[in-house]
């Protein structure tokens, strides 16, 4: 029987593979080189790093990290010492999807603008930036996209070099991810040379890492106006984050916006899948039999004489409320990781009906192309 290491917050995984395996649970950060010593198989998620002093003379031949990022496992390492590692590409990106149109909407209620006559540029367009993408066309942004690893595979027709968007977007959202060095270098990426480049009073969304964005440099820009404002859901140094940036942030969570319930599932799902396929446990396909509903799922709008992105933003707000993560993050920010590991059900815009009342065929078109259920 194969013996496992798991970090306990993976959402779904306890009571799945005690039957085929000797499995213990214990804190992601409190994962170490002397536990593994006779484990075959490590589940992780981003706060534990698994570097050659986490590895080195253990038996591990198998790392799941229940994340689409991978940047805290060194793969080379791995690689040369015969490890297979896989990650969850893509199976959060509907729930980072959720959090930018929440994000952007708020952003928009609040500064009294509508989305539609705005630029918004997208760095990074993966599986997360594709699906923000879409979102922003749903909304009836113009969208400039940046991406030189698909522009370089697939030629430069869908996209823009970085200095064009820099220059013309309104609104910038980053879905890159961390590389330390070489030619798609993404660490301090957004640094002060390339801050002075964006169009004055434009925003910033970071939902990718940390250290894509030089913290010194973001708080700069707000200072002199360089920026009209940041959305920060990454930090760098997390869980020790700038409470000078905090402070200045429009909008400040503790690196939840892939934390939709659905996306765990679809992560812990994928990790497990690999693992059996790789031991060959008589497990095939599986997924979380229940995943929590939300607890309202039918949303009641009104739309007569509203403006269609009013009726927008009522919708998506009631999905995922961006505003209680923000307060949570202000008021205690010493209990950053706290805040992640008990972070409530949010489910993402598929798990729910709109009841749209006196609503255009238009507005009930856009509902459902975000994802929405909508009866008339």
């Amino acid at each position: 029987m194969i013996k496992i290491i798991a970090d306990e917050n993976i959402p779904f995984l306890k009571g799945v593979l005690e039957p085929y395996s000797d499995i213990t649970y214990l804190p992601g950060r409190l994962i170490g080189n002397e536990q593994l010593k006779e484990i075959d198989a490590l589940l992780i998620r981003t706060r534990t790093k698994c570097t050659e002093n986490l590895l080195k003379n253990t038996r591990v031949s198998f790392i799941g990290t229940a994340t689409i990022g991978f940047d805290h496992i060194d793969t080379r390492y791995c690689e040369n010492h015969q490890i297979k590692w896989t990650n969850a590409p893509g199976c959060n990106s509907s729930s980072v999807q959720q959090y930018i149109a929440a994000a952007l909407l708020k952003m928009a209620g609040d500064f009294q603008f509508n989305l539609k006559d705005k630029t918004i540029g997208i760095v990074g367009v993966g599986n997360v930036g594709s699906k923000v993408a879409k979102l922003a066309k749903i909304l009836g942004m113009n969208v400039l996209l940046n991406d030189p690893p698909r522009a370089r595979n697939e030629g430069d027709k869908s996209f823009v070099d970085l200095d064009t968007l820099l220059n013309e977007s309104d609104i910038i959202t980053v879905h890159v991810p961390l590389n330390i060095v070489g030619g798609d270098k993404t660490y301090h990426l957004f640094n002060d040379r390339l801050i002075r480049k964006m169009k004055k009073g434009a925003w910033l969304i970071n939902s990718s890492r940390g250290e894509v964005a030089e913290t010194s440099s973001v708080k700069r820009a707000l200072c002199s106006a360089k920026l009209g404002g940041v959305v920060m859901d990454v930090w760098e140094n997390e869980p020790d984050i700038d409470n000078e940036l905090l402070d200045k942030a429009f909008l400040a969570t503790p690196h939840i916006a892939g934390y939709s319930t659905d996306g765990k599932a679809n992560g812990t799902s994928i990790i497990i899948n690999d693992l059996c396929k790789s031991f060959n446990l008589p497990l095939t396909d599986w997924y979380p039999e229940v995943i929590p509903q939300p607890h309202i799922r039918e949303i009641t709008i009104r739309a007569k004489n509203r403006d269609p992105e009013d009726i927008i933003r009522e919708a998506v707000l009631n999905t995922y409320n961006i505003n209680e993560d923000d307060t949570k993050l202000r008021f205690s920010p010493s209990d950053f990781e706290k805040h992640r590991d008990e972070y409530p059900v949010r489910r993402e815009f598929t798990a729910f009906i709109i009841n749209l009342i006196s609503g255009t065929k238009k507005v009930q078109k856009i509902l459902e192309d975000i994802g929405f259920k909508v009866i008339v």
